[in-house]
């Protein structure tokens, strides 16, 4: 449970986003071997939605059964439905309405033109987590938390201050416990009010992918893989319970310590 996060380095961000969409085909493809179905956890920000963007792209995009896949995501901006900086508009555009997946299976935020604030918004999504949670456990599905739905992959980005998802380092997000999701108000960057999946709904996930590029986060990512707090450097605080795995690239990579490093691909599974 919960084993050291593994480290794997790309030459650049290129590189690093058409790696992170191969791994995700492979990895959609053996896990709907396994059980039929699978559930992501998508992320936004430049690299996220770029890998998105080398899915839709990828010759192997038709392997996986894009019909049985869950699309639900770690956080979201609190805007009006249909602004471009929502995460799920900009992950539609790169990759969801390309693979024809039901609406059904898009497990969006809700936005602020139908919630008053970023909290009924956060109460709306536990809610619905709950709820998917319920139904798979009634079809014999082994939850690792009661509140939440099985969660296969959950893909996340740094940012330069090692926040996560939309929980920020010292703010009373990234403290939350007792709570799947949470409503965050005066977030460091904007949009202010966001709407975040706490530590404990993230690290539910069976495999939690940190995808890191460029030389403003090496940092942050020394840090989080040198062990520090999660308070104060949230992506420390992220691990999945089968697979922590950091895809880099070198100037994220730059402040690594060498017993980290590992530029092989042996960790693909």
């Amino acid at each position: 449970m919960n084993p050291e996060p593994k480290v794997s380095i790309h030459p650049d961000a290129g590189l690093l986003a058409a790696s992170v969409a191969a791994r995700l085909v492979t990895r959609l493809v053996d896990i709907q071997n396994e059980r039929g179905t699978a559930t992501v956890v998508l992320t936004g920000g430049t690299l996220g939605i770029g890998a998105l963007r080398a899915v839709a792209e990828s010759p192997a995009l038709s392997a996986v059964d894009w019909s049985t896949v869950d699309f639900w995501w770690g956080d979201e901006r609190f805007l009006p439905a249909g602004h471009q900086d929502r995460n799920v508009v900009q992950a539609r555009t790169a990759l969801l309405d390309q693979i024809g997946v039901s609406a059904e299976r898009v497990h969006e935020f809700g936005a602020s033109d139908s919630f008053s604030t970023e909290d009924e918004a956060a109460a709306d999504y536990a809610s619905r987590l709950q709820q998917a949670a319920d139904k798979e456990a009634a079809a014999g599905t082994q939850l690792a938390d009661p509140r939440l739905p099985k969660f296969d992959i959950l893909l996340l980005g740094v940012g330069p201050d090692a926040h996560i998802a939309s929980l920020f380092p010292e703010m009373a997000g990234v403290r939350t416990k007792g709570q799947t999701v949470v409503g965050v108000r005066d977030a460091p960057k904007p949009p202010p009010k966001r709407v975040s999946l706490t530590l404990e709904a993230i690290n539910s996930a069976e495999e939690v992918w940190l995808g890191v590029a460029g030389q403003d986060k090496a940092g942050a990512v020394g840090l989080a893989l040198a062990g520090a707090g999660a308070v104060q450097v949230p992506a420390a605080g992220a691990r999945g319970r089968r697979k922590t795995l950091w895809l880099i690239d070198q100037e994220a990579a730059s402040q690594l310590p060498g017993r980290l490093i590992d530029t092989g691909e042996s960790d693909a599974g």
